[in-house]
C-alpha cells in the first residue's frame, strides 16, 4: 500500500526558517535508509503558505487566494510518499524519523486510494486510462 507521510508545519517552518545543518544530514540518512529498504518514492520540503495560492471552487466560480493560510498546526511542511506493507510499517518509519523540526513537531501518514478502494464506480475503461496516465507520469 502507499501511503502520503506528511510532515506538519510549525511556526518556524511557516516563518521561512531554514533546518540546521544537522538536521539536514539526519534526514539524509534516513532518506537514504527509506530508499535502500524500496520505501521512499518521493519526498520533498515546502515552502510556507505565505508563497503559496489556493484556488477556491463553487461551482463555476474559481477564486485565487493568497497566502499564508488557516490554523499553524493544519498546514503541511514537507511529504514523502512511501510503499509499505502495511500502516504499521509506516508507524515503525516515522518513529525512526528524526524530528523534523527544532522543536515539538508532528508527522501525519494517510493512506493513498489504489484502484481497488473505488470498487465498481471504477468503470474498466477508467481503470485503463488511469493506468495510461500513470505510466505515462512516471515512466513506467
Amino acid at each position: 500500500m502507499r501511503v502520503l507521510v506528511l510532515v506538519k508545519a510549525t511556526a518556524e517552518s511557516e516563518a521561512g526558517a531554514m533546518p540546521s545543518t544537522e538536521l539536514l544530514t539526519a534526514m539524509g540518512k534516513f532518506n537514504e535508509a527509506l530508499v535502500e529498504a524500496g520505501v521512499m518514492q518521493s519526498g520533498e520540503g515546502l515552502h510556507p503558505t505565505s508563497r503559496g495560492k489556493r484556488v477556491a471552487f463553487d461551482g463555476d466560480n474559481r477564486t485565487v487566494i493568497d497566502g499564508p493560510f488557516g490554523v499553524l498546526n493544519e498546514l503541511v511542511a514537507g511529504f514523502w510518499i512511501w510503499q509499505v506493507k502495511d500502516m504499521d510499517e509506516a508507524v515503525e518509519w516515522v518513529k525512526r524519523c528524526p524530528n523534523p523540526m527544532p522543536g515539538p513537531s508532528e508527522i501525519e501518514i494517510r493512506r493513498i486510494f489504489d484502484a481497488a478502494d473505488f470498487g465498481e464506480v471504477l468503470t474498466p475503461e477508467l481503470a485503463e486510462q488511469e493506468q495510461r496516465l500513470r505510466e505515462k507520469s512516471t515512466g513506467r
